[in-house]
Formats: structure tokens, sequence, C-alpha cells
């Protein structure tokens, strides 16, 4: 076997990857705001009950073969599901080829980092869908990520890898981010009584300083999400006409602030600091 066979097929094993996952978001999408578990009980249809088997449970495959429908009672099947499998399945691709890079870099140390920051990335995916629909952000992927951000950090300290922050810069970044916002967020609502930024998102940055540190990444993120946020929402209120009585949640603007600067940060930075790239 040629290395550039090799490389495709680890590839596709990271598509293939991506896919399962974001099967699994699903789930993660339609039971956490209800505090459901997301383990048990297995997949059912939404509108009669009935399991689904394993053979219709194939990501993005599966509703195809059945024609958006549910085998048992016909009921549509939204075309959400295959979506955010596909979505995902091609970002933990893109992502995989960003971090490894090369058959050559098929190390643990290159490894471990794409599972990093995979695990990232599903977490602003999953929020995103959340947050837009309930109006909030699970701690799960939030707060509850920070230990995972940190001693993952320390673990790529330890094998070598250079693309992610030392554990200290991590947990200075979580503090920073989650403290630093929570304190703006009350000191907002001690001059105007009333609520900017939601606890949720605070917790949510928290977490990206836990995987990209202080500066320039959670106040590139801030300042990133904040330029995504102006645009959509100055586009939405002339759209709606609602002006400033229009409420559009902040998390997904962080989350895609966070996507963006998983892949082009590097890039970003250098050209910021004038170095040549």
């Amino acid at each position: 076997m040629t290395l550039e066979t090799l490389w495709i097929i680890v590839q596709g094993f990271a598509l293939l990857f991506g896919l399962l996952f974001g099967s699994f978001m699903n789930v993660c999408i339609a039971r956490m705001p209800e505090d459901r578990s997301v383990v048990y009980p297995g997949s059912a249809c939404p509108s009669c009950g009935t399991a689904i088997k394993p053979y219709d449970n194939v990501p993005v495959l599966a509703w195809m073969w059945l024609r958006g429908r549910c085998r048992a009672c016909k009921t549509d099947i939204s075309p959400l599901y295959p979506l955010v499998e596909a979505s995902f399945g091609v970002l933990v691709l893109l992502l995989f080829r960003h971090v490894v890079g090369d058959v050559a870099n098929l190390d643990r140390a290159h490894l471990v980092a794409f599972v990093w920051y995979g695990w990232l990335l599903f977490g602003c995916m999953a929020s995103t869908f959340i947050d837009l629909r309930h109006k909030i952000i699970p701690d799960e992927f939030s707060i509850y990520s920070v230990p995972v951000g940190v001693g993952g950090a320390a673990l790529l300290g330890w094998l070598g890898y250079e693309g992610a922050p030392t554990w200290q810069q991590s947990v200075v970044g979580a503090l920073v981010g989650g403290g630093g916002v929570a304190a703006l967020i009350g000191a907002y609502w001690l001059v105007r009584r009333e609520e900017g930024m939601g606890m949720g998102d605070a917790k949510l940055l928290a977490a990206f300083g836990a995987w990209f540190g202080v500066f320039p990444g959670v106040a590139a993120i801030l300042l990133i999400g904040s330029v995504f946020g102006s645009i959509v929402g100055i586009g939405a209120m002339i759209v709606t006409g609602r002006g400033l009585k229009l409420a559009i949640p902040f998390g997904p603007f962080l989350a895609a602030a966070a996507v963006f600067w998983c892949f082009f940060g590097e890039r970003v930075a250098f050209r910021y600091a004038g170095l040549s790239f």
C-alpha cells in the first residue's frame, strides 16, 4: 500500500467518524434541552415512538433510502437530520486535513490534537442549534468542557505538539474568558438594569479560553463573534422591521467565531503581527 492510498483511507475514516458523531449530535440537540439521557433509550421516531432499527439509522444514507419518512408511520423526517450529519462529517474531514495535514504527521500528538479540536467543534455546532431553538447553551458544551480543554492542552504539551496553548495558558484563558465576560455582564446590568449577554455566553467563552488562551484567542473570538452578530443582527432587524426589539442569541456567533479561529486563527495572528506567511 502506497502512502497516498493510506492517506485517502485515513481521510475516509475521518469522514466516517464525523458522520457518526453527527448522528449522535442529532440526539444531543433533541434531548439535552429536555434533560433527557442521550444514551438511553435508543433512537425512536418522534411521531409514533417506533424504535429505529440500526440499518435505518445510517447517517445521511438512511434518510435517502427511506425517502425522508419513518418506515413505520410514514411521517416526514426533517431534512435537518441528514444536514447536521453531512455538515459535521465534512467539518471533521476538513479539521483532520487541517490538523494532521499530511500522512507524515500520522503520529500520536497530531491524532490527539484532532480529537481534542473535534470535541470543541462538536460542542460549537450542537450548542448553535440548541441555542437557536431553545435560547440555552448546555453546560456540557461550555463550562463542563473546560477540564477537557485544560487536560488536552497539558497532554498535547507533554506529547510535544506545538499548535496548542500550554496548560497554564489554557487555565488563564478559561478564567479570563469566563470570569471577564461575567464581570462585563454584571457591570452592564448595573448600568442599564437589563441583560446584555447571558451567562451561557460567558461559560462558552470559558471553554474557548481553555482551547485558545486569552490573547489573541478569546479576545479575537469575542471580536469576530461581535462582527458576525452585528452583520446578521442588523440585516435581521431591517428584514423583520422589529428594530432593537428583535432578540437574537449571541452564542451561535461566538461558536462560529471559534470555528473560524480554529481553522484560520494562526494565519490571522501571523498577518496581524506583520509576519510573513
